[in-house]
């Protein structure tokens, strides 16, 4: 990629800054960019997503960082708006393999990135992690300095920022709500942003995730008053399922709990992760000590209240294996109450309906949204996104963080209001987006895309091996081996294509022989042979069952 920087009269390069999201942008989840100025870069976040129905066997999604390593030695620093996975989750996969530069955030996202990299035993000498209040300014190089401004969402910490740079002013919401009454009485920085834009903001980047939504984003206090009056209705054991980052929420449940004469049970190895990382560092309050399951003894069903894992019906989780009756220590039985204080993720939708239909068969009470408000999400609505819009009376204009519909919805509010940007663009991951006084373009490309972890291998699968699943999730596989010696003959195993069918296997077999014994016949390459055999089967099975199985050829000398 060329230097940034162009010729201008007399000589002098005029500067530009170049704004290239290689996660996040044009997607949900899994979010990181990088801001160049000549020869410095700036990162922020660098989270994960969680993969789709059809990535079978996939564990996590984290973003390709090509660029950054191809340019690694650039690099002056990194900061964090808040501790979700989409933001910080991928940083065990990508910090190592990038030079020790500071890192900025707030205490509960430091807390969280620590615990992250704990488990992949990444030592704290192996990290520059730095603290911030979230007014603070830092400086990264000599081309960027980032103030930091409080954004109310769903996790204590969260934080928007104003970075400034020769080239102008870029205001980033990172993720946010307007909320009123959030659950900590720490409301959104606006006059910051009021201020910045009478200054003069040049760019404004935004959270897009609800742009399609009208109205505002219920507050997190109402969701706490929903939740009391169901809870306080249920006379059995209570089972609530939230994200486990939602700290906020959590922290509400447990004071409802103590209000309700409920003692609290936390189940799930993420869920109680986070909350004993919020608890350490003051963002979570316990009225009582949390109790385990083995602590329960003698408590009557109402007077227990679990807070479990399973929001997203993840197969594994525990309100998984609650419905499914494959928890070891707990079981549903009628009298009980779950409560999923969740939307699903687009592309869980499935996973989450399998577990609330479990759950009816079992013949608990189950309440969840939309029939109960007992959720709210952690983004901006419309008018919340024309505030800020209005606040920031930016130049230009990048939504971001969310789907295409999300971010061309946004687009769309944004020419609505008394005072448009003078231009908005529609980026995708990968897009190198030039940014001066007088410019606002894509000018080129970098690699973006995806990296996916299966088990302990990071990145040594891909789309090509994602569709042989698929096929074989669809049609089976079936294995031919052809033996050679003393006298050719032919085997065969399949999995998933038909049922045993002992006349269909002799046919396949006899397919197969004859292609073989034709290709001896004629002295081919024992390759040619097999390939041979390939496509003689697969159009006879194609023909006699209409069906594309997955075929595997062998040959043994």
């Amino acid at each position: 990629m060329t230097n940034p920087g162009k010729a201008a009269p007399g000589g002098q390069a005029a500067p530009h800054l170049e704004v290239i999201p290689l996660g996040g942008m044009g997607e949900i989840g899994k979010n990181i960019t990088a801001y160049r100025l000549d020869d410095e870069i700036m990162v922020v976040d660098g989270g994960l997503a969680f993969p789709d129905a059809h990535q079978m066997g996939i564990d996590l999604i984290i973003p390709r960082i090509d660029y950054l390593q191809q340019n690694a030695g650039l690099i002056k620093g990194w900061i964090l708006t808040h501790g979700h996975e989409d933001h910080i989750g991928g940083l065990p996969y990508i910090l190592p393999r990038l030079p020790k530069v500071p890192v900025y955030g707030g205490a509960l996202t430091l807390g969280l990135v620590r615990e992250k990299l704990a488990e992949f035993g990444i030592k704290d000498s192996d990290v520059d992690l730095r603290e911030v209040e979230l007014n603070a300014k830092v400086r990264l190089g000599k081309n960027f300095q980032v103030e930091f401004f409080r954004m109310t969402h769903s996790i204590p910490d969260n934080a928007g920022y104003i970075l400034s740079t020769p080239v102008g002013q870029v205001i980033h919401t990172g993720d946010f709500k307007l909320d009123e009454h959030p659950s900590d009485g720490k409301l959104s920085d606006l006059a910051r942003i009021e201020q910045a834009g009478k200054e003069g903001v040049l760019l404004l980047i935004s959270d897009s995730t609800n742009a399609e939504r009208p109205g505002r984003t219920p507050s997190e206090a109402e969701v706490a008053r929903n939740l009391e009056d169901v809870i306080s209705k249920c006379r059995g054991r209570v089972f609530m399922t939230t994200f486990a980052s939602n700290v906020h929420r959590i922290g509400n449940v447990i004071q409802i709990a103590h209000r309700q004469g409920r003692r609290v049970v936390m189940e799930g190895r993420s869920m109680l992760k986070y909350a004993q990382v919020a608890q350490g560092l003051g963002y979570m309050e316990l009225p009582e000590p949390l109790l385990t399951n083995e602590e329960v003894g003698d408590l009557q069903d109402q007077q227990v209240l679990y807070v479990c894992t399973g929001s997203q019906g993840q197969p594994m989780s525990v309100l998984s294996r609650l419905a499914f009756g494959t928890h070891a220590k707990i079981a549903l039985r009628r009298g009980d109450s779950v409560i999923l204080s969740s939307n699903p993720i687009p592309g869980n939708e499935d996973a989450v309906n399998l577990v609330i239909n479990r759950l009816y068969e079992i013949g608990v009470d189950v309440y969840y949204p939309p029939a109960y408000r007992v959720h709210a999400s952690g983004h901006a609505s419309q008018e919340e996104l024309a505030t800020v819009l209005n606040l920031a009376r930016p130049k230009f204009f990048l939504p971001w963080h969310g789907e295409p519909r999300h971010q061309i919805n946004h687009a769309r509010l944004a020419q609505t209001l008394p005072r448009p940007p003078r231009r908005t663009l529609i980026a995708k991951n990968g897009d190198v987006v030039r940014l001066s006084p007088d410019e606002f373009k894509v000018t080129g490309t970098v690699p973006a895309g995806a990296v996916y972890v299966d088990g302990l291998g990071v990145g040594d699968i891909g789309d090509d091996v994602l569709l042989d699943r698929a096929n074989m999730s669809q049609e089976g596989i079936l294995i031919m081996t052809a033996v050679l010696h003393p006298t050719p003959h032919v085997e065969i195993v399949s999995r998933g294509f038909v049922r045993a069918n002992r006349d269909l296997d002799g046919q396949i077999r006899k397919v197969a022989l004859d292609a073989v014994e034709g290709g001896l016949r004629e002295k081919k390459r024992l390759e040619d042979v097999r390939d041979d055999m390939y496509g003689a089967v697969r159009r006879f099975i194609r023909k006699v069952t209409g069906r594309n199985p997955v075929l595997i050829p062998l040959i043994v000398d």
